[in-house]
């Protein structure tokens, strides 16, 4: 290309608005802002460097919410009134019980029995709380909850990985949702084995599969619908109900 028709293209660009090309450095680019004043950029690795790091942000920015740090707002949505936080710890109350008539044949299991009652205390006390200390305590429900399913993994088998062990360790304080999603899916997997192979358990397995179903659906629902009153409540004793079938492995 001669330097003529390098001209002519500078000359081209000159006429597009907000852009002035230098023709003494063809890789340089100054655009003006709403201001008129000039912003230079060169197209280079600085620039593919730039690029790749903006896409990169973005898709951070658009991970799954089970990858993001837990949030808590200090007014949360499930206590809307006096009547809805009274059902809210009265629903609580059946975790406790369950935690207390959980089998306990050893080390693990006990471990199992003790995090349901702390499940149901968390719950009520958060329920209960307002002002600033209730963002924290939502924060000891979430934690709760996820450490119970993973003290109901251990109970069901003596030795979990190592590498899933540390892991759970470093994600149970800042993403106790995906904790539970993990070792929930480990329950699910090792309760299905357990019905195909003992009849008995069969029935148990039926209604632990339909009030998880029906407890997810809530579950989201909570979060869909924020101004429709119970659905929270209704969570809790469905989960219960979830919960009560899987003692039924520990016996």
């Amino acid at each position: 290309m001669s330097p003529k028709s390098k001209l002519n293209h500078s000359g081209a660009l000159e006429g597009v608005h907000g852009v002035h090309v230098d023709p003494h450095s063809p890789f340089l680019l100054t655009e003006t802002n709403e201001n008129g004043e000039f912003n230079s950029s060169t197209c280079g690795t600085s620039t593919l460097g730039t690029n790749h790091l903006l896409a990169m942000q973005r898709v951070w920015q658009q991970r799954p919410a089970c990858l993001r740090p837990i949030k808590c707002s200090i007014h949360g949505n499930s206590d809307k009134h006096a009547a809805e936080t009274v059902a809210n710890v009265l629903t609580s109350i059946p975790f406790i019980a369950l935690g207390m008539n959980a089998p306990r044949k050893n080390f693990n299991s006990k471990l199992y029995a003790n995090s349901l009652i702390g499940v149901g205390v968390a719950s009520s006390i958060y329920h209960c709380s307002r002002g600033r200390l209730r963002k924290f305590l939502r924060w000891v429900d979430y934690t709760m909850i996820a450490t119970t399913t993973v003290c109901l993994s251990r109970a069901l088998r003596n030795e979990n990985p190592k590498l899933l062990m540390a892991a759970t360790a470093v994600f149970l304080p800042v993403q106790p949702l995906m904790v539970s999603v993990v070792h929930t899916g480990m329950m699910e997997v090792a309760f299905a084995k357990r019905a195909l192979k003992d009849p008995d358990l069969r029935t148990a397995h039926t209604v632990h599969k339909m009030s998880s179903l029906l407890g997810g659906m809530l579950f989201i629902a909570d979060d869909l619908f924020p101004k429709t009153p119970y659905l929270h409540a209704a969570w809790h004793l469905a989960a219960a109900i979830g919960v009560g079938t899987c003692n039924k492995l520990l016996e």
